[in-house]
């Protein structure tokens, strides 16, 4: 899948934009919304990017599991080298040690993504401050013409690149989730 970006300081017309979509075949998990006017955005009902992940908590998470396995893998390889696996406790402290520096440094990366905005959306900060709403749309290859075709409708909407996308399994894992939310009492 690819995400398409957009943007544009009318909230109406990317509320008639995604009608159309949607009307088009398009789920509603593939249609997002990222504005700093979250109230007119609920207000319009429309498909707005969840709190979450308008902050950076996954990709530093990631990074900070990464950064914890390769401290750990060196805690490892210290013991090992210093011979302090020789000692009556062998390696159970050394892998407890690991393992809880995989823990913390995990930890920490999600703490720090917290308080910095998602990197996919960095690019947007300025345009988002001056009041400007961006509209994303992740899609497969052959739905392309449907997207330019109701874009083209709006020429309020002015096209900001392309990036990656969630991937296939999560865009229609979460509509199935959505869907099954939806049915219950």
């Amino acid at each position: 899948m690819l995400r398409h970006y957009y943007i544009t300081d009318r909230l109406e017309d990317l509320a008639q934009v995604e009608q159309a979509l949607i009307s088009q075949g398009m789920l509603d998990s593939q249609i997002h919304i990222l504005s700093e006017q979250d109230a007119e955005v609920a207000m319009l009902q429309l498909h707005e990017v969840e709190s979450v992940l308008k902050k950076d908590v996954i990709h530093s998470t990631k990074i900070g599991a990464m950064v914890g396995c390769v401290l750990a893998i060196i805690t490892l390889l210290f013991a090992y080298f210093m011979n302090w696996f020789n000692s009556p406790s062998g390696w159970l402290p050394f892998v407890f040690l690991s393992i809880i520096i995989i823990g913390f440094c995990t930890w920490e990366g999600g703490f720090i993504g917290i308080q910095t905005d998602n990197i996919n959306f960095r690019r947007f900060k300025r345009l988002l401050t001056n009041g400007m709403h961006v509209l994303f749309v992740d899609i497969e290859p052959k739905q392309k013409f449907t997207l330019d075709s109701v874009i083209k409708e709006f020429p309020s909407i002015q096209a900001q690149g392309t990036g990656d996308a969630s991937p296939h399994w999560v865009v229609y894992g979460r509509d199935k989730y959505q869907t099954f939310m939806k049915s219950m009492p």
